[in-house]
């Protein structure tokens, strides 16, 4: 059961790796640091868009609109922090399960 439980916590640390990424990317891209005549940027932009838009997408159906301002990318990083601190700190040591789990 640790195992799972220590599977489940880095799958969503590696997503939440790749949500940053996305957002600086994004950043980078929006004031025209990196090219995006780049095939490398391109490719890594649009691996981003496919894995992250559909966690963020509905995140934004709920979001009004703020003025180009895009704060899905907080409420889903909020949202991962939670469920990691609920795993490690609730439902784990309640299974019994934790011992070298940090």
């Amino acid at each position: 059961m640790n195992a799972l439980f220590f599977l489940i916590d880095t799958v969503l640390e590696i997503y939440l790796f790749f949500i940053f990424v996305w957002v600086i990317m994004s950043w980078l891209i929006s004031f025209g640091v990196v090219p995006t005549y780049n095939r490398f940027v391109v490719g890594l932009m649009d691996f981003l868009y496919r894995v992250t838009e559909p966690a963020l997408g509905r995140i934004r159906q709920f979001l009004p609109v703020m003025g180009g301002i895009d704060l899905s990318p907080i409420i889903l990083i909020l949202g991962i922090w939670f469920i990691r601190n609920l795993i490690r700190y609730d439902i784990a040591p309640a299974l019994g399960v934790g011992i070298g789990f940090n």
